[in-house]
């Protein structure tokens, strides 16, 4: 069969042969891959930089997608650590960590969706206590996950939403999406800090995909901005496309009720992960959520390597 085969943690996946994939557990199935997201998560596999790599080599990158099985039914599912990913003609998937999706459902839109939306949508599911009518920031909400968790917060019932990225020409696309505020955080420090304080000194929660020295700024800002130093504040770090590190400053922790919480592979279970994916397809299925979802075949898989750092559009591949 044909897949995107990684032979070195330098170089893009390249279209090749790799050997038909086969079961190894009796709730294993192989299914023919109707549409797989190239997500940064996919990105960071193919390249060796993800804290899951194994090193091992060669493999085909892709952790989810959408699948048709023996019977003919379309199945969304999210695959362990494995050199054997989803971007290939056909891979092996546990049942157990799929779900089953209508059959009118708009593959594509799911494999674009469902891995940036799941980020936010697990956190507030499983990582913290999460009540409707809360003030939100999304923190680097221009990028595709922060799009989805804009979306995501306004349909569990979020109060305010401020969006705060670099790029102040893409914020206002944010507004049509749930936004209630937007901070663009290009500029002197001194000036994006009084925005922040001003814009979001009395949110409840943080979702954070930047993480390093932005997120060390906004943090000291929120903090300091805040009229009543005991509203409790928790701080959710995602991502970190900004930098694996951030120099947070100890008053920060001290001045006000901080709480830092991870939310990700690792701290969040596989088990409570697969709860979460019936609700969250079936809100993509509906149409509830804007997904810009680019599909790219298989055969063009370098060109859609080179092509994913620099559109916003979320890249899929469809064997």
């Amino acid at each position: 069969m044909k897949a995107a085969v990684v032979s070195s943690f330098d170089a893009a996946p390249r279209y090749e042969e790799f050997p038909v994939p086969k079961p190894d557990d009796e709730d294993e199935i192989v299914v023919d891959v109707v549409a797989a997201g190239l997500h940064p998560r996919v990105r960071s596999q193919a390249n060796g930089s993800h804290y899951t790599s194994t090193d091992e080599l060669p493999l085909v990158p892709g952790i989810d997608g959408v699948g048709r099985d023996a019977d003919g039914q379309l199945r969304y599912f999210v695959l362990p650590d494995t050199a054997m990913g989803s971007m290939a003609e056909q891979t092996v998937i546990d049942t157990r960590r799929s779900v089953v999706l209508p059959a009118d459902t708009d593959p594509v839109a799911v494999a674009a969706a469902m891995n940036p939306a799941m980020s936010s949508w697990v956190a507030l599911r499983q990582r913290v206590v999460f009540r409707p009518g809360q003030n939100v920031m999304v923190l680097g909400a221009t990028g595709n996950a922060g799009r989805m968790a804009v979306q995501v917060v306004k349909l569990f019932g979020a109060g305010q939403i401020i969006a705060a990225a670099r790029g102040a020409d893409r914020l206002p696309a944010l507004v049509a999406l749930g936004a209630t505020d937007t901070v663009p955080l290009d500029g002197d420090p001194r000036s994006v800090a009084e925005r922040l304080g001003r814009a979001a000194a009395e949110v409840d929660v943080v979702i954070d995909y930047l993480w390093g020295e932005p997120t060390a700024a906004a943090m000291a800002a929120v903090v300091t901005g805040r009229a009543d130093e005991g509203r409790p504040l928790t701080w959710i770090e995602i991502g970190s496309v900004a930098g694996p590190t951030a120099a947070i400053p100890s008053a920060a922790l001290r001045a006000a009720r901080l709480q830092i919480v991870g939310s990700g592979q690792g701290s969040v279970s596989a088990r409570e992960i697969v709860a979460e994916l019936p609700g969250l397809a079936e809100e993509i299925t509906k149409g509830t959520f804007d997904v810009d979802a680019r599909p790219t075949p298989l055969r063009d898989v370098e060109r859609a390597w080179a092509d994913a750092g620099r559109t916003a559009r979320r890249i899929v591949i469809t064997p």
